[in-house]
């Protein structure tokens, strides 16, 4: 009789454990999917074609003077006040060939100065709306740092030149800004002498209305090698191990701008591209200048290569001209003269 008892006891535990074990699966499934939804899905169908199509001449010409800009930056390292200050000026230069008038928000740190370089075209419908592009424009130690991050200062030089008035006199609905920003890397990265940091905590305090904020960092190193592209477990579960796309990083509060700048790439641009809306956490998701703005409840994404998750020269003395794809970065820029086109209300060209 005891035996019966215990038999039964045990079935009755058994079953209750099996029906503890399909809840907790169930709930399992679900926070799955809803993470799934909230990071990971992105609209719209990467570009799957390898085999680029010939440049144009305009592309052509685009790249060579993509080509130029990051030859001149990356001649030496930009790590110290000095070489800081040359490369600022050569900035500045730019921004005036393209039309615009710049201006500085300088700041000390003990005896020395550091400058943020800023340009904009003004909106004509929503002026107080702005679109804010930014690139760093400091190095890494002794890095000549042609990818990281001459590549991204040169894309936002291209884009104010393509938005510029001397390339026919671009009226937007909403203000673009142009913003190069000093000192990202180590020391100062993620302290208070962070320039991008500086930038956004004074941008909040005038109460300017940024819609969005796009970081361009690490934009010329791509390769179409199987397990080019590394992650941060556990992503490499989730996308292409082949580092020949451009990714399109954000938090999960910036989600919105992740999906609206995804569905808009794949929509008009023949490049590959991957997104994703992650915990600030995960290492990487918030390595550049985007995360000040994050800061400041800024929307705010970063627009890579991957930088150390694909590019073996990235923060040592081999980051040259040599290993950047002038090829597809071109592409890339292009593409994101037609997204901020986008975001600010003025037709591509």
């Amino acid at each position: 009789m005891s035996q019966r008892k215990s038999a039964k006891r045990l079935k009755l535990l058994d079953r209750n454990s099996s029906k503890r074990l399909g809840i907790l699966a169930i709930l399992l499934s679900l926070i799955f999917v809803i993470l799934w939804f909230l990071m990971i899905w992105m609209p719209g169908k990467s570009y799957g074609n390898t085999t680029l199509q010939p440049l144009t001449a305009e592309e052509v010409s685009l790249s060579q003077t993509l080509e130029q800009d990051i030859a001149i930056l990356a001649e030496g390292s930009r790590s110290n006040p000095e070489s800081l200050e040359t490369a600022a000026q050569y900035i500045e230069k730019r921004f005036s060939d393209a039309g615009l008038t710049t201006k500085r928000q300088t700041y000390t740190i003990g005896t020395e100065s550091y400058s943020n370089v800023i340009a904009e075209i003004p909106g004509q419908e929503h002026p107080e709306q702005i679109i804010l592009v930014g690139a760093h424009y400091d190095t890494a130690y002794t890095t000549p740092g042609a990818n990281d991050n001459a590549s991204g200062v040169a894309a936002t030089l291209a884009l104010a030149e393509r938005f510029g008035p001397n390339q026919g006199g671009t009226k937007p609905a909403r203000t673009v800004r142009f913003v190069a920003f000093v000192n990202e890397e180590p020391p100062f990265f993620h302290t208070d002498n962070m320039g991008s940091l500086v930038y956004a905590r004074q941008a909040k305090a005038d109460g300017d209305k940024i819609l969005a904020m796009l970081s361009l960092e690490t934009l010329g190193y791509y390769s179409d090698e199987p397990g080019s592209q590394k992650y941060p477990s556990p992503l490499n579960w989730l996308y292409p191990d082949i580092g020949n796309f451009i990714a399109f990083i954000g938090d999960v509060g910036s989600r919105k701008l992740v999906r609206t700048s995804i569905h808009d790439w794949r929509d008009k641009v023949e490049f590959p591209s991957e997104g994703a809306a992650l915990p600030r956490g995960i290492p990487g998701i918030g390595w550049s200048d985007h995360w000040s703005f994050w800061q400041m409840g800024y929307p705010a994404v970063m627009v890579t290569d991957t930088a150390t998750y694909r590019d073996p020269h990235y923060h040592t003395d081999d980051d040259l001209l040599e290993y950047i794809d002038g090829d597809r970065m071109v592409r890339v820029v292009k593409g994101l003269g037609q997204l901020v086109s986008d975001f600010i209300g003025q037709p591509a060209a």
